[in-house]
Protein backbone atom coordinates (compact mmCIF):
# COMPACT_ATOMS: atom_id res chain seq x y z
CA UNK A 1 0.00 0.00 0.00
CA UNK A 2 1.19 3.63 -0.92
CA UNK A 3 0.22 6.23 1.06
CA UNK A 4 -0.44 9.51 -0.66
CA UNK A 5 -0.87 12.88 0.91
CA UNK A 6 -2.49 16.06 -1.45
CA UNK A 7 -2.36 19.18 0.27
CA UNK A 8 -4.46 21.16 -1.56
CA UNK A 9 -6.71 24.32 -0.64
CA UNK A 10 -8.65 24.20 -3.12
CA UNK A 11 -11.89 21.46 -2.29
CA UNK A 12 -12.63 20.53 -6.06
CA UNK A 13 -9.29 20.25 -7.14
CA UNK A 14 -8.62 18.18 -3.70
CA UNK A 15 -11.70 15.58 -4.98
CA UNK A 16 -10.31 15.40 -8.17
CA UNK A 17 -6.78 14.13 -7.38
CA UNK A 18 -8.26 11.77 -4.83
CA UNK A 19 -10.44 10.52 -7.03
CA UNK A 20 -7.85 10.08 -9.83
CA UNK A 21 -5.41 8.27 -7.63
CA UNK A 22 -8.28 6.33 -5.91
CA UNK A 23 -9.17 4.95 -9.54
CA UNK A 24 -5.54 4.52 -10.60
CA UNK A 25 -4.54 1.72 -8.03
CA UNK A 26 -6.30 0.10 -5.36
CA UNK A 27 -3.03 0.06 -3.52
CA UNK A 28 -3.29 4.35 -2.94
CA UNK A 29 -4.42 5.14 0.18
CA UNK A 30 -4.95 9.15 -0.41
CA UNK A 31 -5.54 11.45 2.40
CA UNK A 32 -6.24 14.82 1.81
CA UNK A 33 -5.30 18.75 4.24
CA UNK A 34 -6.96 21.56 3.11
CA UNK A 35 -3.55 23.69 3.88
CA UNK A 36 -0.23 23.61 4.38
CA UNK A 37 -0.52 23.77 8.47
CA UNK A 38 -2.85 20.88 8.09
CA UNK A 39 -0.03 19.17 5.61
CA UNK A 40 2.49 19.74 7.78
CA UNK A 41 0.47 18.15 11.44
CA UNK A 42 -0.39 15.19 9.03
CA UNK A 43 3.52 14.55 8.04
CA UNK A 44 4.66 14.95 11.76
CA UNK A 45 1.97 12.23 13.07
CA UNK A 46 2.29 9.96 9.73
CA UNK A 47 4.32 7.83 7.40
CA UNK A 48 3.93 8.62 3.53
CA UNK A 49 5.14 7.27 0.55
CA UNK A 50 4.17 11.21 -1.16
CA UNK A 51 2.73 14.05 -1.23
CA UNK A 52 1.57 16.32 -3.96
CA UNK A 53 0.67 19.79 -2.58
CA UNK A 54 -0.36 22.76 -4.47
CA UNK A 55 1.98 26.07 -4.55
CA UNK A 56 -0.39 29.13 -3.76
CA UNK A 57 -2.34 28.59 -0.63
CA UNK A 58 -3.15 30.04 2.23
CA UNK A 59 -1.86 30.13 5.91
CA UNK A 60 1.36 28.45 4.56
CA UNK A 61 2.69 28.81 0.68
CA UNK A 62 3.53 25.02 -0.96
CA UNK A 63 7.34 26.64 -1.13
CA UNK A 64 7.00 26.55 2.89
CA UNK A 65 5.64 23.19 3.36
CA UNK A 66 8.38 21.20 0.76
CA UNK A 67 10.91 22.79 3.03
CA UNK A 68 9.25 22.36 6.14
CA UNK A 69 8.88 18.53 4.91
CA UNK A 70 12.36 18.13 3.67
CA UNK A 71 13.25 18.92 7.35
CA UNK A 72 11.11 16.55 8.93
CA UNK A 73 11.38 14.05 6.89
CA UNK A 74 13.08 14.31 3.44
CA UNK A 75 12.93 10.43 1.95
CA UNK A 76 9.08 11.55 1.27
CA UNK A 77 9.12 12.83 -2.60
CA UNK A 78 6.79 16.10 -3.28
CA UNK A 79 5.30 16.37 -6.29
CA UNK A 80 4.48 20.68 -6.46
CA UNK A 81 1.70 21.50 -8.25
CA UNK A 82 0.69 24.97 -9.27
CA UNK A 83 -1.75 27.04 -11.64
CA UNK A 84 0.07 30.23 -11.74
CA UNK A 85 2.91 28.12 -12.78
CA UNK A 86 6.21 30.05 -14.29
CA UNK A 87 9.37 28.86 -14.89
CA UNK A 88 11.26 30.35 -12.10
CA UNK A 89 9.17 28.57 -9.30
CA UNK A 90 9.33 25.49 -10.95
CA UNK A 91 13.27 25.42 -10.72
CA UNK A 92 12.74 26.63 -7.74
CA UNK A 93 10.92 23.88 -6.38
CA UNK A 94 13.33 21.93 -7.57
CA UNK A 95 16.48 22.70 -6.27
CA UNK A 96 14.63 23.20 -3.14
CA UNK A 97 14.46 19.33 -3.55
CA UNK A 98 10.55 18.82 -5.06
CA UNK A 99 10.32 15.25 -7.12
CA UNK A 100 8.81 17.20 -10.14
CA UNK A 101 6.58 20.25 -10.56
CA UNK A 102 2.85 20.29 -12.64
CA UNK A 103 0.92 22.83 -13.87
CA UNK A 104 -2.77 22.66 -13.40
CA UNK A 105 -4.98 21.48 -14.77
CA UNK A 106 -2.42 18.69 -14.99
CA UNK A 107 -2.15 16.24 -17.54
CA UNK A 108 -3.94 13.18 -16.38
CA UNK A 109 -1.04 10.62 -18.34
CA UNK A 110 2.04 13.12 -17.01
CA UNK A 111 -0.14 13.19 -13.22
CA UNK A 112 -0.06 9.31 -12.97
CA UNK A 113 3.82 8.82 -14.32
CA UNK A 114 4.80 11.28 -12.11
CA UNK A 115 3.41 9.78 -9.27
CA UNK A 116 4.25 6.03 -10.35
CA UNK A 117 8.10 6.93 -10.73
CA UNK A 118 8.14 9.26 -7.43
CA UNK A 119 7.07 5.77 -5.62
CA UNK A 120 9.33 3.94 -7.43
CA UNK A 121 11.80 6.49 -6.00
CA UNK A 122 10.60 6.40 -2.48
CA UNK A 123 10.75 2.40 -2.53
CA UNK A 124 14.76 2.58 -3.62
CA UNK A 125 15.68 5.29 -1.36
CA UNK A 126 13.82 3.09 1.51
CA UNK A 127 15.88 -0.04 0.19
CA UNK A 128 18.82 1.58 0.09
CA UNK A 129 18.88 2.48 3.38
CA UNK A 130 18.39 -0.67 4.94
Amino acid sequence: MSRILIIEDEAAIRRVLVKILSEESDTYTVEEAEDGLAGIEKVKNDDYDLILCDIKMPKMDGVEVLEAVKKIKPEIPMVMISGHGDLDTAVNTMRLGAFDYISKPPDLNRLLNTVRNALDRKELVVENKI
